[in-house]
């Protein structure tokens, strides 16, 4: 009995022993495999992460974040960059998350949204370039039949959209610098035309790219128009010219007629990193990726808008990025120099 339990004993111990060895052994495989596994790895996410751009574009249902998409698509074709086109509040808040967001490297804002950063943001102007401009969105002005010009508009209600919008943004802020007081509402746009329809709203605001659908597809009675909005020095700063026609409302607006308007130009900018630093270095490789591809953009299947964007057109009230001016400068030089 004693020599059974001590052959037992002996037992056990040698089993003990024998998965104590065996688990040393799979420790050790363990641990030498998942290291370098763990370098692979920590090579593959410094490389992602070291030429990812993040790209604020805007609401899910505006143009911005449509752009966004279609530069992330073309600039990321070469595996140089990996863009990441990002869903935000709107292009107002897009300035917010250019200064202070982690991962915001480049942004679409409109022009006039850095009007809201002057007094909080110490030079503004400077700490923000442009480095395309992309497309204008016209300010459109549509009101009832009764009303004939800008200043029938005064106290009556006017509704620029919802908030977060280009209209919600720019209308008030065009508004004040024509000196002109309204009772604003923010509901959405297809409510708002009804109700003007039944007089309950004397007009609306949108700031977008012309044509809208709601103005060529909509029938509106005699009567309904769009009223001119002159451009002068009070809008030099942030606005363009612009104007709606015939061919843009051909039911709206008699052909041959012009009605001037202002546009607000929708920016792709960056904020104004050191040159040399390695966030400067990211967006400079971005720039060079987007600009080599910018035909493509201007191709079949892409927005029928960037067939009028032009990559050298400037910016009101911004300088531009100094790699996609020296972009620019390389690209001119290298066309001047293939002529005799």
């Amino acid at each position: 009995m004693v020599f059974l339990r001590r052959l037992a004993a002996a037992l056990i111990v040698a089993f003990a022993l024998c998965n104590s060895s065996t688990a040393q052994v799979r420790r050790t495989q363990n641990h030498s495999l998942p290291s370098s596994g763990i370098a692979g790895e920590a090579q593959i996410r410094d490389r992602l992460n070291a030429w990812t751009i993040g790209l604020a574009g805007g609401l899910l249902e505006g143009a911005p974040i449509h752009f966004a998409t279609e530069i992330a698509r073309v600039a990321s074709e070469g595996g140089m960059v990996h863009v990441l086109p990002i869903v935000t509040r709107g292009p107002t808040e897009n300035v917010n998350d250019l200064l202070y967001l982690k991962g915001i490297d480049a942004a679409i804002i409109n022009s006039d949204s850095l009007e809201e950063y002057k007094s909080q943001v110490p030079q503004i102007q400077q700490r923000i370039n442009y480095i395309l401009n992309l497309f204008p969105s016209e300010l459109h002005i549509f009101v009832r039949p009764e009303i004939r010009s800008l200043a029938d508009l005064a106290g009556k209600k006017v509704n620029f959209n919802t908030q977060g919008t280009a209209a919600a943004y720019s209308g008030p802020l065009i508004f004040s610098r024509l000196g002109l007081a309204v009772e604003k509402n923010f509901i959405p746009h297809p409510i708002a035309l009804e109700q003007m329809r039944r007089g309950e709203i004397a007009g609306v605001v949108f700031v977008t790219s012309k044509p809208v659908d709601a103005f060529v597809k909509g029938k509106w009675e005699e009567g309904f128009k769009f009223l001119p909005v002159e451009y002068g020095p009070k809008f030099a700063d942030y606005y363009l010219p612009s104007y709606l026609e015939a061919t843009d409302y051909p039911g709206l607006v008699v052909k041959g007629e012009r009605i001037a308007t202002i546009a607000v130009p929708t920016l792709l900018a960056a904020f104004n990193w050191r040159p040399g630093s390695d966030r400067y270095r990211r967006v400079a490789r971005f720039v060079d990726e987007l600009f080599s591809r910018v035909d493509r953009l201007q191709s079949p299947g892409f927005d029928p808008k960037w067939r009028d964007v032009n990559i050298t057109t400037p910016a009101p009230g911004l300088e531009r990025f100094r790699a996609a001016q020296e972009w620019l400068d390389r690209a001119n030089a290298a066309k001047q120099g293939g002529h005799p």
